[in-house]
């Protein structure tokens, strides 16, 4: 829960009233309140109104909108303005100045325009802050902190050089240590002291491509990565504990980047540091529904189950696509609604008001340029404000329970990608949502999980392409198996240790007696190429010969039995699925690529013998264009169904007499869920599951 004293799901979104006329004011409140906004997201990037020079810093401004939200009924999350330094700073201090990779300092503008390890960076930022929790400790408008703003930028200077060695020291303690980690006796690399290292930057060890990301030394590639999402979770530490000097029960967060699968942050590692995740998402119209499922699902894996904040998204229309088209009518309030059927306890927009100039002029809001309420964009706001006041606090800090937990790892991410593999077409996310989606079409709920998780709480466990195994995690899987566990992994997995120095003995190295094979070679096929996947005996619906790519490897058994073999090529009749009995438990192994129909039906079997099933019914057949998602609080459980198409589906419930919570009806048998709908159903847990589903 974002905070116990909120009655109700969070709802508003980035507000900038310093980019306007103060008699504007006024009439921004009158429409927040018809709007239903709750909360305002001020002060992000207000450093240099804030602090004009070295000594003197103003916050008049601020005590009159955080006084005006209070003096409305609305609430503040208090930005700390340390997004975008002054240019005043930059001009007198060019040591908070980033350089990128090529090796060029950039001068003062745009934004994430600062370098986590410049020490007048760190020592602003901290005094900033102080000033803003001592000064808005007891405000009553203040419900939340709000860190900066989409933190991520790798800085290349010589500060980050210098951190960068003593970082290092810390993690390897001495040289023979990391030489042996980075492998550097590779093209006579030995360090004999720290000095000589240099960031692996395009100066040092880029190579041919353009690619920032492929180096020579993955090794110490990998250990800036680290170095880089380390360097501004200290930055964001710094902020955090000068706010919980002063007020030690504040609830403090940061938006998350994006999409929610942003590389250069390990999200995993800062989640303790969070009081709660906060997620900014910006699809396209085109946008498949199982790509935001994904990243909603990974915010509430971050720590744990517990719920996030939809920090941003837009009402309406982005603007730095090539081609941004308006949102259509409904598709705000249905993407609104799938945030929080996956476990948001807020839904937040950027922005509440358009900007009149510079780059986000024409970027969507609740209040559009023509300043008033007669705007479509703003009636569906209003609709949807109405509807979350409506619901009030009966879905706040409800949980959604799981029974496969699909491991997502920023380390394994990072070195998989960092070049020198077998093909530059294996992309680990694209391989997380390929495998995401076969459970999302058969509306099987999923968990992201991280290493250190407790994997006893699953009956599946999926790992595609876990080509980094780091400590102790391969004893961990054995004893998931061992004790009645299914787990699943692909090709190219059990390849490297967390330095991503390869387990010699062969593929797939600490995995190799969980899995019950060895792979003898790695074939990477072009895009254009296929092979077949041919299998050996009927799985359910598995049956029969299906394509597959990119990858093929020469797998030889070692225990495991051999349920497909390839179609073709000089390994045809080699297997390319194996299943392998490890105590109570199994553990498959796919050597390949697999199409998304044989996904489809390899997850069904998988999960029709573990009984998993969707949480409607054990035999849902709902189509693929409605999703459903539980979430459980107290003695209720909460069904959400959203009709993502164009047609009029129907559900039927039973017999059982059901609340719709949108509506306020009680309903029962038959349902009719209209084009582009949403529809929460609740029911106590105790009653018998009922119901299936029909187009």
């Amino acid at each position: 829960m974002i905070s116990r004293t909120f009655p109700k799901i969070m709802y508003g979104g980035d507000y900038n009233p310093e980019q306007f006329p103060k008699d504007i004011w006024d009439e921004d409140m009158r429409l927040f309140g018809l709007a239903g906004i709750d909360i305002a997201t001020v002060n992000v990037f207000s450093w240099s109104l804030n602090q004009p020079d070295e000594e003197t810093y103003e916050f008049g401004w601020l005590d009159e909108v955080m006084n005006k939200l209070h003096e409305n009924g609305m609430y503040a999350c208090l930005g700390t303005g340390t997004a975008a330094h002054p240019a005043w700073m930059a001009r007198k201090y060019p040591d908070i100045l980033t350089v990128t990779t090529d090796g060029k300092k950039r001068k003062f503008g745009r934004r994430h325009n600062s370098c986590p390890n410049s020490p007048t960076f760190r020592h602003y930022a901290e005094v900033l802050v102080r000033k803003l929790a001592e000064r808005y400790k007891g405000h009553p408008a203040l419900l939340l902190w709000h860190v900066n703003n989409e933190i991520g930028i790798r800085c290349y200077c010589d500060n980050c050089e210098q951190a960068f060695r003593e970082w290092l020291k810390n993690r390897y303690g001495t040289l023979e240590r990391l030489n042996e980690a980075w492998y550097t006796r590779f093209w006579g690399h030995t360090f004999y002291d720290w000095e000589d290292i240099v960031l692996p930057s395009a100066l040092s060890e880029g190579l041919s491509g353009g690619n920032s990301d492929q180096t020579a030394f993955q090794g110490m590639t990998l250990d800036y990565y680290r170095f880089n999402s380390d360097s501004w979770l200290a930055c964001y530490q710094l902020e955090y504990n000068a706010i919980k000097s002063f007020i030690p029960d504040a609830v403090v967060t940061t938006n998350f980047q994006g999409n929610g699968t942003y590389k250069p942050l390990d999200y995993f590692k800062w989640a303790p540091y969070l009081d709660i995740v906060a997620l900014d998402i910006y699809p396209e119209n085109q946008t498949p529904e199982s790509y935001m499922a994904l990243r909603y699902d990974l915010m509430r894996g971050l720590k744990d189950g517990a719920p996030f904040m939809l920090m941003e998204q837009t009402p309406s229309v982005l603007n730095w696509k090539t081609v941004n088209p308006t949102k259509r009518p409904g598709i705000m309030r249905l993407r609104s609604y799938q945030a929080v059927a996956r476990g948001a306890d807020s839904v937040m927009f950027f922005q509440l008001r358009r900007s009149l100039g510079a780059y986000e002029k024409f970027h969507g809001a609740v209040i559009d340029h023509a300043g008033h309420e007669h705007t479509r964009v703003f009636r569906e706001c209003a609709e949807l404000g109405q509807e979350l006041k409506q619901l009030g606090n009966q879905l706040l800090d409800a949980r959604v329970k799981s029974k496969v937990g699909i491991l997502f790892d920023w380390d394994n991410w990072w070195a998989v990608e960092l070049g020198g593999g077998p093909s530059a077409h294996l992309k680990y996310v694209d391989h997380i949502q390929k495998y995401y989606v076969a459970f999302y079409d058969k509306h099987i709920q999923v968990d992201f999980i991280h290493v250190e998780t407790d994997l006893s709480h699953y009956e599946l466990v999926v790992a595609p392409v876990l080509y980094m195994v780091k400590p102790g995690y391969a004893e961990k899987l054995e004893r998931y198996v061992k004790n009645g566990g299914t787990f699943l992994t692909t090709f190219y997995s059990g390849v490297a240790n967390e330095n991503d120095l390869v387990t010699p003995g062969g593929y797939p190295g600490e995995l190799r007696e969980l899995l019950g094979i060895w792979v003898e070679e790695l074939d990477a096929l072009h895009p254009d190429q296929k092979n077949q996947l041919v299998l050996q005996t009927n799985l359910g619906e598995l049956q029969g010969t299906y394509e597959c790519g990119l990858l093929c490897e020469v797998v030889h058994p070692e225990g495991a039995e051999t349920v497909a073999r390839f179609g073709s090529d000089y390994y045809a009749g080699s297997p390319a699925l194996t299943r392998n009995r490890f105590g109570q438990g199994e553990a498959w192994y796919v050597a390949t690529d697999p199409s998304r129909i044989f996904l489809r039906q390899w997850i069904s079997y998988l999960c029709a013998s573990k009984g998993i099933s969707s949480p409607i019914a054990a035999h849902a057949h709902a189509p693929k264009d409605v999703e459903i998602i539980q979430r459980h609080k107290d003695e209720f459980v909460f069904t959400f169904v959203l009709n993502h198409s164009e047609q009029t589906r129907k559900l039927n419930i039973g017999t059982y007499e059901q609340k719709e919570l949108l509506s306020g009806t009680n309903v029962c048998g038959d349902v009719d869920l209209l084009p582009k709908s949403v529809a929460i159903f609740q029911q106590k847990k105790e009653a018998e599951s009922c119901g299936s589903f029909g187009a």
